[in-house]
């Protein structure tokens, strides 16, 4: 498979995925009340904010994908391809962690705690500025809807934030 063919294949594949997304499933099962009066907090939002920066990604994936030249192997381009499912399989790892920590930590830690993660598996350059980042994002967001936006997140068992 070429470089070009898989970008392709991705960004049709995103493309179908988010219209998928946008015309069935949220409009189908996100429920949302009529008298949500800032966007921001309507359940549906961030699902279709999602959606659009899929699309744009699987858009942009196609333009890339019809500019590549040549049709290079994918395997002769990127040697480290292999290293990649290795990082594949760390992720889904760190997905699980996530599943199971949820309940006894609550949604910010165990969010810190899986964006460290991820950073690390994926050998950021910057490690202070990641776990900087992975501690005040999680908390800043919960700081916001907790006491900003009036939504209930999800605490743990172990610890309960303020």
């Amino acid at each position: 498979m070429t470089l070009r063919t898989l970008q392709t294949r991705l960004g049709f594949a995103a493309i179908a995925i988010a219209a998928l997304l946008a015309l069935v499933a949220i409009p189908n099962f996100v429920s949302s009340p009529s008298n949500v009066r800032n966007i921001v907090l309507s359940p549906t939002f961030w699902p279709y904010a999602l959606t659009g920066m899929t699309a744009l990604a699987g858009l942009l994936l196609l333009v890339t994908g019809f500019r590549e030249e040549g049709e290079t192997p994918l395997e002769e381009e990127h040697p480290e391809a292999e290293g990649a499912w290795i990082r594949i399989g760390g992720l889904a790892a760190i997905m699980v962690a996530v599943m199971l920590l949820l309940p006894w930590l609550g949604m910010p830690l165990t969010c810190m705690a899986a964006f460290a993660a991820t950073a690390f598996l994926f050998r950021t350059r910057h490690p202070v500025v990641a776990v900087i980042c992975a501690v005040l994002v999680p908390l800043v967001l919960y700081v916001f809807f907790a006491k900003v936006a009036g939504v209930a997140v999800p605490q743990g068992e172990l610890i309960r934030l303020p």
